[in-house]
């Protein structure tokens, strides 16, 4: 094999393959020597034997050496043995190629190479590291690729040096590659590309010239130009406009900036209301005013072009913005007169547009478009869109009528309240008056409408008179409750004497055990009564509804019954409320039996608890749900679902749609009271033939550690004690009746009562005695004088007189009514003659 050659300066040079190696030439030589002179001593009938057999040898060997040559397994080194295509092209490569191997030896490097580095021969060729030094930045830039090398990664690097290596220019600028190679003799090499990019970053920075040129140009023009994206954000807007704004430029593009920010909601729904077919452009006109940074108004006219592309969807706006500002016009009289106009027009909340005679709009304001969505959009015929598409399909007679009465000059018309299509909730109530002849005729404008959104008014209305509905029936409901209240008592008081004068064996204990049942039923009728209109007595307690939900269910699988599957869905780490137990069971089971009325073939009904954080109460959109930490109680079913018809009547009381006898209509007016009593929310969704979902949200209670420390105690049953007693009690109740029953049963168990029909009565009764009363038992609603204001009268006489209230309103309803911190028992009714006794007994004991 052959040294690698070494040519002149303009050609390329290689020793990528290695050198022949002269010491083992000669010791090949030497050792054909040794064998001949070896066999000199031998005798010559035994040499020529061995002779033989070295030319067989020598022989074998050479055919398998041509062998080789012609199959290609062995080849002469040099240039002349590897002049191969390949290698023509890397000699005469334009960028410059240049081969190291790991150890810093250079392999190869083609002729460009060599021109930029000046060598003519290996030993004066100068490596990438050598030839790329000057600038701290070119240096780091060789660095980070050759370290790139030793990685195993490739990389690319942009230098400008300054001189460069070839010279002839005062700076030069060159893109180097670097990656690593392979070779057949498990090393590695490195190799570099060069490639001087001067004249393309020349170009460039010619194009960047002319571009900044335009630029400039197009920031400094005596025109406004504004670019708008479909989102509403301001992706462009030249220094002229920016001036004329007083914004700055640097939040244009970068989302600081929005159309909302230069203009008013009317003008930007208008102008974002621009359509048209696909693949078309569209270029509207508009009169309005720019808000400017210091919130002043800027007169403008706008030519505002949007181009909608094969999907109909619209691109970036092109706007041309030209300055109304005073002294901007040549006719400044008429400027102003038209900037006025144009700031009247699209500035007033009410929607203003003209029609013609089919209704069709051909003018409108921003305020217009807001409230329908629309601008005029004139066709092929010179015609846009029709109002009446625009409202719903009931109404749609009625505003085609009054078009075409206006249309035929009959006048201004009475103002219509119309619902808008396509969203039920939104409402407009539109004024209709004629056009002028004359001009408006010419133009085929037929019909002047004004409009204005009476969407939030007419909720608030509804809202209003439901509210009002509810609140009259509650009244109504917490009256009766409280009269017929008054009447159970004396019914269950007087079963309960007449059940302790009889034994369980004669023949009147059961008839009169069905007095006091259907008394109980009554009172539980009267509770729900109490419950919808917020009055019941709530003993509210800190409760994980996880664990009552798990303590429910067995009752309501057999409330539900075999056909209907109950599926109980606790959340993790459920976080306390505050609520009463029983009612909290009664509105679970009144939404359960509700939901098991709705599905008659059978179900599934699921109960499902979880934690709603403030950020999910605000995401859920719910009117009326603060943002706050809340549990929600979600029971939904697989029925027949609650028509739309229906729906706002599910809460109000003796509403119902079962037959006659199967339901009183109070359930779901129960779960609505106690809910709102227990200051929570409840809302319902509901879809014909898709079932119904009930959520009540209640709001999370952080336990005090005194809390804490009750619940952990177990509940302990008292055992029956002795309910006789001794002491002077003074009974307050307007109900004869009542008091009779009630003051037999004190009497009969050893206590000496005082009655009064009255408040004022009974204050006599107190200023009379010398000595104050043992205990006052008292009801609230009394005429003359309440119960509250004669404990205020009393505490003047006996500030440490006890007293009972009884009532079959809830506590909170009259203890706002009496003093802070004002100590009291109290006592729901209907109550026993022994709920009665046990309470005077624990009181006068106290």
């Amino acid at each position: 094999m052959a040294e690698a050659s070494e040519t002149p300066t303009g050609a390329s040079i290689d020793r990528s393959e290695r050198p022949g190696r002269v010491g083992l030439l000669l010791f090949l030589a030497a050792l054909l020597v040794g064998a001949a002179l070896s066999l000199s001593f031998v005798a010559p009938e035994r040499a020529q034997p061995l002779i033989l057999l070295l030319l067989a040898l020598l022989g074998m060997a050479g055919v398998f050496f041509l062998f080789a040559m012609a199959i290609g397994a062995v080849q002469f080194s040099g240039q002349g043995a590897r002049n191969d295509l390949t290698k023509a092209m890397a000699d005469t490569a334009a960028d410059g190629l240049v081969v190291v191997e790991d150890d810093g030896r250079i392999l190869y490097a083609n002729e460009s190479y060599l021109l930029l580095a000046g060598g003519d021969s290996f030993a004066d060729l100068k490596p990438v590291e050598r030839l790329f030094v000057g600038a701290p930045e070119v240096s780091e830039a060789i660095y980070r690729l050759a370290q790139a090398a030793r990685d195993g990664r490739a990389a690319s690097e942009e230098v400008r040096v300054s001189p460069p290596p070839a010279g002839g220019r005062d700076f030069g600028w060159y893109r180097i590659r670097v990656r690593s190679l392979a070779r057949p003799n498990g090393r590695t090499a490195t190799l570099w590309t060069i490639a001087d990019v001067t004249h393309e970053r020349e170009r460039q920075e010619n194009v960047f010239q002319e571009l900044q040129h335009a630029i400039d140009y197009l920031d400094h023009a005596p025109a406004g130009f504004l670019s708008i994206d479909p989102e509403g954000a301001v992706i462009y807007m030249n220094a002229t406009l920016a001036a004329w704004l007083g914004h700055d430029l640097a939040q244009v593009g970068s989302g600081g900036l929005r159309l909302a920010d230069v203009v008013s909601p009317n003008i930007a729904a208008m102008m974002t209301s621009v359509a048209a077919t696909s693949g078309d452009v569209r270029t509207e006109t508009f009169d309005v005013d720019l808000r400017r940074r210091s919130g002043q108004p800027l007169p403008v006219r706008l030519y505002h072009r949007v181009a909608f592309g094969q999907d109909g969807r619209p691109g970036a706006s092109r706007t041309l913005v030209l300055n109304r500002s005073p002294g901007e016009d040549v006719d400044e009289g008429q400027r102003a007169a038209e900037v006025r106009f144009a700031r009247f027009f699209n500035a007033t909340p009410i929607a203003i547009a003209t029609v013609n005679r089919a209704g069709r709009v051909v003018r409108s304001n921003g305020s217009f478009a807001r409230l329908f969505g629309m601008l005029p959009r004139t066709g092929a015929n010179g015609e846009g869109r029709s109002i009446v598409e625009t409202v719903a399909e009931r109404d749609r007679e009625r505003i085609a009528a009054a078009l075409a009465s206006v249309a035929e000059g009959r006048g201004e018309l009475p103002p219509m309240d119309l619902a808008l299509a396509g969203e039920p909730s939104r409402s407009a109530r539109l004024w209709l008056s004629p056009a002028n002849e004359g001009e408006a005729e010419a133009e085929g404008e037929a019909a002047i409408l004004y409009g204005l959104d009476i969407s939030e008014q007419r909720q608030l209305e509804q809202q209003f008179a439901q509210a009002q509905k509810m609140q009259a029936v509650g009244q109504l409901a917490g009256g009766v409750a409280h009269d017929f209240n008054n009447v159970l008592q004396a019914i269950i008081g007087y079963s309960d004497l007449l059940l302790a004068n009889h034994r369980p064996t004669d023949p009147s204990f059961q008839d009169i055990m069905q007095i006091k049942q259907n008394a109980n039923r009554a009172a539980s009728l009267v509770r729900q009564l109490l419950a919808f209109s917020r009055r019941q007595t709530m003993r509210p307690e800190v409760l994980n509804l996880g664990d009552v939900l798990s303590d429910l269910s067995m009752l309501l699988k057999r409330l539900l019954g075999e056909r209907v599957e109950l599926d109980l869905r606790h959340g993790r780490d459920l976080w306390f409320v505050k609520a009463d137990v029983n009612q909290f069971e009664q509105v679970v089971v009144n939404l359960a039996v509700n939901a098991r009325d709705a599905m008659p073939d059978g179900g599934k009904v699921t109960i499902r608890t979880a934690n709603v954080s403030a950020p999910e109460a605000a995401a859920l959109n719910l009117q009326g749900l603060p943002t706050a930490e809340l549990v929600m109680i979600e029971v939904s079913d697989t029925g027949t679902g609650i028509p739309p018809e229906v729906m706002d009547k599910i809460f109000e009381p003796f509403f119902t749609t079962k037959e006659v006898g199967k339901g009183t209509g109070l359930g779901l007016s129960t779960v609505f009271g106690i809910v709102k009593q227990s200051n929570g929310f409840i809302y319902v969704d509901s879809g014909v033939g898709q079932g119904t979902s009930f959520r009540v949200f209640l709001p999370r209670h952080i336990p005090t550690a005194e809390e804490e420390e009750i619940r952990a105690e177990p509940e302990v049953k008292k055992p029956a004690t002795d309910l006789t007693g001794q002491g002077v009690i003074l009974l307050v109740e307007d109900e004869d009746p009542v008091r009779a029953v009630n003051a037999r049963a004190l009497s009969a168990r050893g206590y000496t009562v005082l009655e009064a029909a009255s408040g004022v009565e009974a204050l006599q009764i107190i200023q009379a005695r010398q000595e104050p009363v043992d205990l006052v038992v008292s009801d609230v609603v009394m005429p003359e004088m309440d119960g509250p204001t004669l404990l205020g009268e009393l505490r003047k006489l006996h500030p440490d007189l006890k007293v009972i209230f009884v009532s079959g309103y809830a506590e909170d309803a009259f203890r706002k009514n009496l003093p802070e911190g004002e100590e009291f028992n109290f006592l729901a009714k209907p109550f026993s003659l022994k709920q009665l006794v046990e309470a005077v007994k624990q009181a006068v004991a106290e």
